[in-house]
């Protein structure tokens, strides 16, 4: 078949029209008979078997019977009419039953002529019943394609109230299988398919749509789902090769004195074996003459910071500076007080840059950073404006890569004229078959074992009525000299309702722990920013024992006398989120508690979350278990939602069939780079249609 006949306009497939075409568009967004190809089922329902009316159960599932109409009557009810017909066949009766469309629906059935019926049952005392049936003449029934499953598509309350119902788009599917003969052009080479046994492209859309049997239509699953995936990575990892290849870094040839003179004597502790493995991956990256382009990913605590200082210190050994860049001030400040505090032996100049950061100051610094003699700069999105000019930018490392976009990143390239080695940095695990699809294209570094003496944190599942004994606890640790934070939810939809909850809870606790024994700090998002910081630093100076706050403090708080963690409400946040709040304590070296709060009534997915979070701290486990959970457009969160835009795949329940895609599309472009052999043809020719069309590769960072 000629590939471009799947680009023709959908409204020039029979059956469809320019109405329909409108309608396709807006709720489906398809437009050509390809896209209309890859609209594939959710489920399917088996019609491989006829029931006589004597057989019937009540299963749930959908019947289908062959017999004839002997009768049609309409029957009064409270409130307007419903339309009745005696169904039988050989073995006993049963009623179909509208009560919609009734005056079209009379006008069309015929009595005492073969019918297939095909419909869920209903059952009052003995007697079955079938509301609105799907209903053929047996001779049309027979003459039509045989489908034994039938396949049921997604929908919308729109296609639906337009008359686009399952039935007119499986006619449309059979109609653009007649107008294309069913031939599809191939994407996979002979040896993939091959060595995984798969069927034929043309064989496995035709069993997708319209499977003549259950093992053809898993056959035409597994096949779709790995090509899908299949170029998927091939678009990764050709992007990751064609970068490595254009873009040259500057390779950082010494390993000179800044950083052997912090490695020998102002390391505030021995580096755990994995800090070791990720200091010298990267060591690797920097000394090539490609451009790093690395994930960093450690759970909270996992001294993250000590590395990227030590990469910062190499860059300034090899004449460049740095620059490390944080989503929010308090974050940088953080930083840049904990970089200070080790660098504080040494002959590094570091500088903070953020939004209120006076102009004084900013005219000196862009001064020193223009003319060399700064070596590090920490800072917030401030440190991309245009005015920020660097003389050598070597290494840019970015925390908490999520809350940046692409635009932004690309802004840190210009600052230099070769672009700067690049180190992301993120705290939220992501789970492994879910960074092979998003960060394919960045090398990858995990920071999997916590420094030593640190002890894991003992997290609790508490009920509201155990919240007295929770206010004895606090009491203890507070006069065990500990402080307290204690969040609740705030879910932008219902800002007034968690408002009224924090201010009804902090009043409780102020009840409860009264001045002057007690000093209290609340923050939350109503509050001025200086405010805010005003109360954030009473806490992290120790003045006030227990902080009432909404999540403005998952990232990044770095209190280690802080030992207790209350979530109120623990039932509202996702996993990653209370993962990452239980993260704020056990940074000291004194025991930490997590207390998780709720009501009785709990949702099974609920359940679910809160029992991972008392079973395990492994960020790794609890990212998995998010990604069954919740799926990966939510788990990536909103502005990436859209970012697996895959047609049939699923990453979490393929993600065999992903290690599978990766594993044969390295091996493929480490045959053939190119893809130029005679015999990758289809899949050059697919991944050039693919690259150009729709940019489905948009997402790649």
């Amino acid at each position: 078949m000629n590939p471009n006949q799947l680009q023709t306009p959908i409204v020039y497939l029979k059956g469809v029209g320019p109405n329909r075409a409108e309608t396709l568009k807006s709720e489906l967004g398809i437009t050509t008979f390809g896209e209309l190809l890859q609209l594939y089922p959710n489920r399917y329902l088996d019609k491989t078997q006829y029931y006589k009316i004597n057989q019937l159960q009540l299963s749930g599932a959908d019947v289908q019977i062959l017999g004839k109409i002997i009768h049609i009557k309409t029957v009064e009810q409270k409130r307007g009419k419903r339309l009745v017909a005696t169904f039988v066949d050989d073995t006993g009766e049963i009623e179909l039953v509208w009560f919609r469309g009734q005056k079209w629906i009379r006008e069309n059935l015929r009595l005492n002529e073969p019918y297939v019926v095909f419909g869920r049952l209903n059952k009052y005392g003995n007697s079955f019943s079938m509301p609105h049936p799907e209903m053929e003449l047996l001779k049309e029934h027979q003459s039509g394609m045989k489908i034994a499953m039938q396949p049921i598509y997604p929908s919308t309350e729109k296609l639906s109230a337009k008359g686009i119902t399952n039935r007119i788009i499986s006619k449309m599917l059979q109609q653009l299988f007649l107008e294309t003969r069913a031939n599809f052009s191939e994407t996979l080479n002979e040896e993939l398919r091959t060595s995984l046994k798969l069927i034929s492209r043309s064989e496995a859309l035709l069993n997708i749509h319209f499977p003549k049997n259950q093992d053809l239509l898993a056959k035409a699953q597994f096949r779709l789902k790995f090509e899908e995936l299949f170029f998927v990575q091939l678009q990764l990892l050709s992007k990751k090769a064609a970068r490595k290849q254009k873009i040259k870094g500057m390779p950082f040839s010494t390993v000179g004195h800044f950083f052997n003179d912090f490695f020998n004597h102002h390391l505030p502790f021995e580096l755990t074996g994995a800090q070791k493995r990720v200091i010298k991956e990267i060591r690797g990256d920097l000394g090539s003459s490609a451009q790093m382009n690395r994930l960093l990913q450690g759970d909270v605590g996992s001294g993250k910071t000590i590395v990227a200082l030590m990469c910062m210190l190499l860059a300034i050994d090899n004449g460049f500076q740095a620059c490390l860049m944080a989503p929010t001030e308090i974050l940088a400040q953080q930083h840049y007080n904990g970089l200070k505090e080790l660098l504080r032996k040494m002959e590094v100049k570091i500088a903070l840059l953020t939004g209120s950061t006076k102009k004084t100051e900013r005219t000196l610094l862009h001064n020193q950073l223009e003319n060399g003699n700064l070596n590090i700069l920490v800072g917030t999105h401030a440190v991309l404006e245009d005015k920020v000019q660097f003389k050598n930018l070597g290494l840019a490392i970015i925390d908490e890569q999520h809350r940046f976009g692409v635009a932004q990143r690309s802004k840190l390239w210009q600052k230099n004229e070769i672009p700067p080695h690049i180190l992301v940095m993120t705290a939220t695990p992501i789970p492994r078959t879910l960074a092979m699809s998003l960060y394919g294209d960045l090398d990858i570094s995990i920071i999997d074992e916590l420094p030593p003496g640190r002890q894991a944190i003992k997290t609790v599942h508490r009920y509201d009525s155990n919240r007295l004994k929770v206010f004895g606890f606090i009491r203890d640790e507070i006069k065990k000299g500990r402080q307290i934070y204690i969040v609740y939810p705030l879910i932008q939809e219902s800002e007034a309702l968690d408002y009224k909850d924090l201010m009804d809870g902090y009043e409780s606790i102020v009840r409860e722990f009264p001045l002057p024994d007690y000093q209290i700090s609340i923050v939350h998002g109503k509050m001025k920013p200086k405010d805010k910081d005003y109360e954030m630093e009473r806490f992290v100076k120790g003045e006030t024992h227990i902080m009432v706050a909404t999540t403005v403090i998952e990232v990044g708080v770095n209190v280690p006398n802080a030992s207790v963690m209350i979530i109120e409400s623990a039932e509202r946040f996702g996993l990653s989120q209370l993962h990452q709040l239980r993260g704020r304590v056990g940074r000291g070296a004194e025991q930490s508690y997590c207390v998780l709060m709720t009501s009785h009534k709990l949702s099974e997915e609920a359940r679910t979350r809160l029992e991972t979070m008392v079973r395990t701290s492994d960020g790794f486990e609890i990212a998995e278990v998010d990604l069954k959970l919740r799926g990966p457009g939510d788990l990536m969160g909103t502005q990436q939602s859209g970012l697996l835009n895959l047609k049939i795949a699923d990453i979490v329940r393929d993600n065999q069939i992903l290690k599978s895609a990766r594993y044969y599309a390295i091996q493929t472009l480490k045959n053939d780079p190119k893809l130029e052999k005679p015999e990758n043809r289809a899949i050059r020719n697919t991944y050039a249609q693919l690259t150009q069309g729709k940019a489905i590769w948009g997402y790649i960072s």
